[in-house]
């Protein structure tokens, strides 16, 4: 059996969002893909972009799952400073802006960072890098809510 099997409806809302939907047994499971503008770019279109992800969280049931997945353009930081609802400790590098958007983001939602909730060894920490960037896949949880956001250090 496939996973395609499951999928029940497919939404891309623009460039920056797509949602899948599948029903696998009793569960529905909400995948959204989101991709942050970089950092280069202005103010508004960051602003634009984080009222879209809400709206997209919004439009889902309270009793279906939720997975977000996506490059957030920033990190959370190795710890949780002032944040210890959401992030467990257990980081990777220094706190940027978007690190904060995306923790004030997850606290809003009630989610929890729950790749930050365990020590990883070194070698785990990061999950990809070139020369001038290295990443860290994070995975947020909570209450049957489940996101994942990626994380870039450089």
């Amino acid at each position: 059996m496939e996973l395609r099997e499951f999928v029940v409806e497919v939404r891309r809302v623009n460039d920056r969002f797509m949602v899948i939907k599948f029903v696998v047994g009793e569960y529905t499971l909400n995948v959204v893909r989101a991709y942050e503008p970089h950092a280069g770019l202005d103010e508004e279109v960051k602003r634009c972009f984080w009222e879209g992800l809400d709206e997209i969280v919004h439009q889902v049931p309270p009793a279906e799952k939720l997975f977000i997945g996506g490059d957030f353009n920033g990190h959370i930081g190795a710890s949780a400073g002032g944040y210890g609802e959401v992030h467990g400790g257990f980081g990777f590098g220094e706190r940027n802006g978007g690190g904060t958007s995306l923790l004030d983001f997850t606290k809003a939602f009630g989610l929890v960072i729950a790749n930050s909730s365990f020590p990883k060894r070194k070698e785990h920490l990061v999950t990809f890098q070139n020369a001038v960037a290295k990443t860290q896949i994070d995975y947020l949880s909570s209450g049957g809510v489940i996101a994942s956001c990626a994380r870039i250090a450089r």
